[in-house]
């Protein structure tokens, strides 16, 4: 009968083991659809930045965990996310007129481009920009959200 030398079971059981904790260790990840509707331009982009916490929320040029922006047909924009992590997010939009991927603002900080935010806030000048906990939300397996694009500020 053929005897298998114990460096081979050895080797076999260490190489298992490596396995099952690659497998183990593996991140589930997901989706995250993101529609905005609402547009009145139909020049330039829409333009998506998704935070995974509130560094930088709302404004942030270089914060967030994904970008994007999206050439504008039509009254709706729509962008996915993948490869995200289970967890809480928030997203800005923002209706990028002159292609300088930024919100444009006035003197006194008022947008002159449109603007939305995940879960569709109340924004004035009162109330200002909106926290990260007001406008995140729990993203599990595939996603989607809708935001309404804003041209002002709410009265």
């Amino acid at each position: 009968m053929f005897k298998i030398p114990k460096v081979i079971h050895l080797l076999f059981a260490t190489l298992t083991s490596i396995s099952l904790i690659q497998t183990a260790n593996a991140q589930e990840t997901t989706s995250l659809t993101v529609i905005v509707n609402g547009i009145r331009h139909q020049k330039g982009e829409i333009c998506f930045r998704v935070f995974a916490d509130a560094n930088g929320f709302p404004s942030g040029d270089t914060d967030g965990v994904a970008s994007g922006c999206t050439k504008v047909s039509g009254s709706s924009a729509k962008k996915q996310f993948s490869g995200l992590k289970p967890g809480r997010y928030a997203v800005a939009v923002i209706d990028d007129q002159n292609g300088d991927y930024k919100l444009d603002t006035d003197f006194f900080g008022i947008p002159q481009e449109g603007f939305g935010i995940s879960n569709n806030p109340r924004m004035s000048i009162s109330s200002g920009s909106p926290s990260f906990s007001q406008a995140s939300f729990p993203v599990i397996k595939n996603t989607q959200i809708k935001i309404n694009m804003k041209y002002s500020l709410d009265s």
